[in-house]
Parts: C-alpha cells; structure tokens; sequence
C-alpha cells in the first residue's frame, strides 16, 4: 500500500496568523499518526512563513512514523536537515520567495550540485528523494546523482484530471515505468486530494508514498482530520 504523509505546513500558517501556539504543530504531528497517516512532512522556508526552524527540531521526537524535510538545499536548510537526521529529505528547487512549489529539478543541468548534496545526506543514513516533473528523459540523470527516490510533481495531472485523466496520467505513467529501469523508488505530491488520488495511485506502478497537504488540511474543514486522513487511507488501499 502506498504511504500517505501529511504535509502540516498549513497549521502552521494558520498558527503564525495569529501567533501563540493555536492550532498546536507537534500535537497536530502527533494527532495526525494517530489517525493513522504513515509519515508527516514539512517543508520550511527561509523566511519561515509557516514551518520554522524550531517546528522542525520540536517535531523530531514527536515523529514515531517517518519525518520527511522537504526545501531548496541552501547551506542553512542542509546544515538544519543534518542534525535532525529524518528519515527522508526531499530536495524541491524552490525560490526563496516562491508561494509554493511549482518546478521540479533539471537533474543534467544541476547533476554535480545535487550529487555533492546528495552524497552529504546518504552519508549519515538520510534517504533522499528529488522533486521531479514528467519527463522520462531525466531519469537517466536523476539515477547518476545518487537519489534514493524522485518525487513526482502533479501538479499538471491534478490540473487536467477532469478534462482527460488517462491523458493527465500518462506521462507521469510512462516517468513511473523508466524510474523503476534506474531502480529509483517513487514519491508523487502537488494538488493531490480526495477526488483524484485514486485514480493516480492505482495506476502508478511502485508509487512508495505521497505527501500531501494543503487538500488535505482544507477537506479536513468540513470532514473532521481523523475522518479526512481515514479516506484518504482508503483511496490508496489499492
């Protein structure tokens, strides 16, 4: 069964509206594996408009499921990543003031910068995956950097689901089946939510894991978080 990983940014937006500490990080970290998600997933930015850095090291003994860091690998976020020793860094090449992420990698471009990256993380135990979009053709390069996993980037199939999801699906399909020819594990996150997630997750071929967030927080409105994550664990019991 793939894994689901709630990315918990949004609480703390919510939180850092108003300062304090309502809605509570680490006790909605703990809530959420509670309810039976298999992972929670951060991804702090420099300017810390939702996940700080201390988010990020109070979480850590909180995390019985699996952590997973996600940011644009800048010297701070690395250092930062390193101590806290996750279980899972996913490196996104975000500009510092980007509102989210919205591009993934070009790994024969950047193939010496994230095999130097990556080299430091697998050194000390850290499995790492890569922020990918759709596109067979850079698999080749993503297995030369050293990854453990790519994380595939809907957005795009999130986008077109409605107007043709075979055709939404397809190169993210065909990206899936050259990953798994380089044995590179495969993650998938961006605009996921409750009415397009089953369709992608059985029919991605070795789909390990998503991270999702923001659908999720914000279907978490109306359904309850217990009964949100409930159904989204169901979707994937492919």
């Amino acid at each position: 069964m793939t894994k689901l990983s709630v990315n918990i940014n949004k609480i703390a937006t919510l939180r850092n509206a108003r300062g304090g500490d309502i809605p509570s990080v680490t006790q909605t970290a703990v809530d959420i594996q509670n309810f039976g998600a298999n992972g929670i997933t951060v991804h702090p930015r420099p300017d810390e408009r939702h996940i700080t850095k201390k988010d990020v090291y109070d979480l850590k003994p909180l995390i019985f499921t699996e952590f997973n860091i996600e940011g644009n690998p800048h010297r701070p976020f690395m250092d930062m990543v390193l101590e806290v020793k996750p279980q899972q860094v996913t490196l996104v090449p975000d500009a510092d003031d980007a509102l989210t992420s919205n591009a993934g990698w070009d790994c024969k471009t950047h193939l010496y910068f994230l095999k130097n990256i990556i080299s430091e993380f697998k050194n000390t135990g850290i499995r790492t995956s890569i922020f990918l979009e759709p596109n067979p053709e850079m698999l080749k390069y993503a297995a030369e950097t050293g990854t453990d996993r790519i994380e595939l980037y809907t957005e795009s199939y999130a986008k077109n689901y409605k107007k043709n999801k075979e055709q939404a699906l397809k190169p993210y399909y065909e990206t899936a089946f050259e990953a798994e020819k380089f044995g590179l594990g495969i993650n998938a996150g961006h605009d996921l939510n409750l009415e397009n997630l089953k369709y992608f997750a059985g029919n991605i071929p070795n789909l390990l894991e998503v991270s999702i967030g923001h659908a999720l927080i914000s279907e978490a409105l109306y359904l309850g978080l217990e009964n949100t994550i409930q159904a989204y664990l169901k979707r994937l019991a492919i």
